[in-house]
């Protein structure tokens, strides 16, 4: 099985994948990496270094069915991507009505904290999930039509000919044309592989962000397509406008929309936007290790995300994700008909180059053997996210980890395989295949990226 995850740079514009380039590229050319054996849990799974530190974590699974979902396999699996070089990975899967919970390693390196598997965690991309179900809401209620120009809503803020050729359709599913704006407002990646390419991460740890600024910077860009094109290229600015137009039509903000009528209706818990830069209540500190320019992860759990608000700013469990998902594609958050909509691909070229099947804020992951399923990744600066629910709703998978953009560069800039790429692999094959003896995929498979 071949199943390729591409949780990519929060510096979007950078083209250079963060996390898994695959089994074709593992170590020496060899195939997935097999973790053989499972730590007794609670005992330290050692031998681990993050960017010179090493680690001592704990297989601390937490798990609500003892029989579970293959629980001894996933825990496994687990502790193979601790043991690979995460400092923390932390997982909720559902099968057929039965959920397995399980963790693996620490949450802060200084201190040896275990990570858990209930810990609220930055889920990047996977906010625009929750934004595109807002916008369809609306589309429902006649607020919005999702063949309307932007320039109908927002003429001040998308002017011109962009304003009347780019709908709200090509918004959600990023064929609008208009450029991600990331390298701009973090202007020292562009330096990469420079050790200075952390210097705007570090500056706008604090950094309230306007929208419109930003916005700014991306239609101020060469645009990245034609609007309406046939390939579609990943932006985050879109979704900043897309709040913005939810706020316009709905004279609420963002971020107390969706928490009213996306979040309360799943029915939620654990999920919110962050007031400011801390998250509340138990989390994981998140570590940049920026492809290995940096002598040591910097720890960036404290940081404001309004650099990319609607696009990717949102905290939340696995646990909450898994629901999230699967009342979603049961028709309880949006109609079936906005689904229906939500789910209509077209190819999208991702932040890392690829070509990814992408939907109005959803993802289409064939898994040959295993089923059709839908969902998204995220990133933010530390922090990475995958949550995947099978097209039948019978088997959910959401993972977190608290390590980012890991492999270091090579000569041409691309990243080198590293153990935990391989590691990755294998806990998404048995979380989305079950069984033992699932069919093996013929090629790489690649879910949206992106923070």
């Amino acid at each position: 099985m071949k199943i390729r995850l591409a949780v990519c740079a929060g510096a979007a514009a950078l083209g250079v994948c963060a996390a898994t380039v695959g089994a074709a590229a593992a170590p020496h050319g060899a195939g997935p990496t097999r973790v053989p054996g499972t730590p007794v849990a609670g005992a330290p799974v050692a031998g681990t270094t993050v960017g010179g530190t090493a680690v001592a974590g704990t297989s601390a699974a937490r798990t609500t069915a003892p029989e579970g979902p293959g629980a001894a396999r996933l825990q496994a699996a687990l502790d193979g991507v601790h043991r690979a070089g995460m400092p923390g990975v932390f997982a909720e899967v559902r099968a057929d009505g039965r959920t397995w919970r399980g963790a693996s390693g620490v949450a802060d390196l200084a201190t040896g904290r275990p990570v858990r598997a209930d810990m609220r965690h930055r889920v990047g991309s996977i906010t625009k999930t929750f934004t595109a179900a807002a916008v369809m809401q609306q589309v429902e209620q006649g607020r919005i039509r999702l063949d309307a120009p932007i320039g109908d809503y927002l003429p001040q803020l998308v002017p011109g000919e962009r304003g009347r050729r780019i709908t709200v359709r090509m918004l959600l599913n990023h064929t609008s044309g208009i450029p991600d704006h990331i390298r701009y407002a973090f202007p020292s990646l562009q330096e990469l592989p420079s050790p200075t390419a952390i210097t705007s991460l570090d500056d706008n740890r604090f950094r309230r962000f306007r929208p419109a600024e930003l916005i700014e910077l991306g239609l101020a860009a060469p645009p990245a397509g034609e609007p309406g094109g046939p390939v579609g290229v990943y932006s985050n600015t879109n979704y900043l406008i897309l709040g913005q137009l939810l706020e316009h039509v709905t004279g609420t903000p963002y971020e107390t929309y969706v928490a009213r009528h996306v979040i309360a209706r799943a029915g939620l818990r654990h999920t919110s936007f962050p007031a400011g830069p801390r998250i509340e209540g138990p989390h994981s500190r998140m570590y940049e290790a920026l492809f290995g320019v940096v002598a040591e992860p910097h720890e960036y759990s404290v940081y404001d995300m309004s650099w990319v608000g609607p696009g990717a700013a949102l905290v939340s469990t696995v646990e909450d994700l898994d629901r999230f998902y699967g009342r979603l594609l049961a028709g309880r958050v949006v109609s079936r008909a906005s689904l229906a909509q939500m789910q209509r691909t077209g190819p999208v070229i991702a932040l890392d180059g690829t070509t990814i099947q992408y939907g109005l804020g959803l993802t289409k992951l064939e898994v040959p053997g295993c089923g059709t399923y839908w969902g998204q990744d995220g990133t933010a600066w530390g922090a990475g996210t995958r949550s995947m629910t099978r097209s039948d709703g019978r088997r959910q998978v959401s993972v977190a980890f608290n390590l980012q953009r890991w492999n270091a560069l090579d000569a041409s800039g691309r990243p080198r395989p590293h153990p935990i790429d391989a590691a990755l692999e294998t806990l998404f094959e048995r979380a989305m295949c079950g069984a033992a003896n699932a069919p093996a995929a013929t090629g790489p498979l690649t879910p949206a990226t992106g923070p």
